[in-house]
């Protein structure tokens, strides 16, 4: 019988409680790496990057300028997002995760734009065009509205357009009017073309006003779009009310609510309508010394006929109707003997020529005949919950 020595089995003996303790140690080690929740064997997943969507896609071309720009990201928050074209940057707006982001504002008809969006490590980008427009929308004119000019408190904002708007609500909402002492107003379209801003109040005296019609880009009709933005820097100047009295034959001129001139005048003789001064409130529009007046529907030889040249003539109306000079005292603060404009001492009347603004307010009373809402510039005949009823918004304020 083969017995081993009593070393060797006491030296195996180690090795196996050694190779025992080592294999015990590295388990240990494991166990430790993978943390209390994680089992042996389980592998930990890595965060996937976010997902990051832009609309327009890159290369879309003839994209309608009133398309909103949107951006929006699966897996994490959209840190920042710029959308550019022509040099100017796209206002935009973020929903409360940050995961969506909206532009505000319409872009550049025939324009390239470029988009970049991060979120977390992802990073986008999209570039397309806009579509030319088959007709081009501008402001045409704005008036009152003349360099350096100052206007009365009852002044309006007459907005010209150059092509037919049928979108008239889109423009509409484009069309920002801005005052230092804001006061209510709205907007009345008289046509495809022009529509006029009046308040529901006069101006409050001594302001500046600014309109801003933000229309590049927006729809107005069947391939028209908006392609030029447009500011007009208005001033509000004193408060002139000129209150005018048919029957007393006498015209009162109130400087912010101080008298500043009184004047004998005669109005329209009433021998016809035509010949009768309307009444209501009228607002100065322009001026001329001299300005031709002659008869309506009359040629030379008929009864009525006149042809003359007046000075220092005010417009009140588009009837025929002015604030002017004529040298007849002996009628002036008597009778009424003109053929419906307003008429007076001819000092007097250079006064009025020399001091008023457009828009100033010329109230005439006693006369039977009112003065139309749309005749010249009448549009304070109109109460205002009817005028703001032209409004293509529906305006309720």
């Amino acid at each position: 019988m083969n017995v081993a020595p009593a070393w060797t089995k006491s030296a195996a003996g180690l090795a196996v409680l050694a190779v025992a303790a080592l294999t015990a140690s590295c388990s240990s080690g494991n166990a430790a790496s993978r943390g209390p929740e994680a089992p042996e064997g389980t592998t930990v997943a890595t965060p996937q990057a976010p997902t990051i969507t832009i609309s327009p896609a890159e290369g879309s071309a003839k994209v309608s300028p009133d398309k909103k720009v949107v951006v929006t990201s699966a897996g994490g928050a959209l840190e920042e997002v710029t959308v550019d074209g022509a040099g100017q940057q796209v206002e935009g707006k973020f929903n409360a995760d940050r995961t969506k982001w909206v532009s505000r504002t319409p872009l550049k008809p025939s324009t390239n734009y470029s988009v970049a969006a991060k979120a977390g490590v992802t990073a986008a980008t999209s570039a397309f065009t806009t579509l030319k427009p088959e007709r081009e929308l501008q402001v045409a004119d704005v008036t009152p509205n003349a360099k350096g000019e100052t206007l009365g408190v009852g002044a309006p904002i007459i907005v010209t357009f150059n092509q037919p708007v049928t979108g008239k609500a889109a423009v509409e909402r484009a069309l920002e009017v801005e005052a230092e002492k804001p006061v209510t107003g709205a907007w009345r379209w008289i046509n495809d073309t022009t529509v006029i801003y009046r308040t529901a109040k006069y101006w409050p005296a001594h302001q500046k006003v600014t309109l801003n019609a933000r229309i590049t880009g927006v729809k107005a009709g069947k391939g028209l779009y908006g392609v030029k933005d447009y500011t007009a820097d208005l001033k509000i100047g004193a408060k002139v009310i000129s209150k005018v009295n048919t029957k007393t034959h006498m015209m009162y001129v109130y400087r912010d609510g101080k008298r500043v001139q009184t004047m004998r005048i005669s109005a329209g003789m009433a021998t016809t309508r035509e010949y009768t001064t309307t009444s209501g409130v009228h607002l100065t529009m322009e001026r001329g010394s001299p300005v031709r007046m002659i008869s309506p529907g009359r040629k030379k030889g008929d009864p009525g006929y006149y042809d003359v040249m007046i000075d220092h003539a005010v417009r009140i109306s588009n009837s025929g109707e002015y604030v002017h000079a004529k040298d007849n005292v002996w009628a002036q603060g008597v009778r009424n003997v003109s053929h419906g404009c307003i008429n007076s001492r001819p000092d007097q009347a250079k006064w009025f020529y020399d001091n008023f603004q457009r828009g100033d307010v010329v109230d005439i009373t006693g006369t039977d005949r009112e003065l139309e809402w749309n005749n010249g510039w009448g549009f304070w005949q109109m109460p205002y919950s009817q005028w703001k009823k032209g409004s293509a918004l529906n305006a309720k304020a």
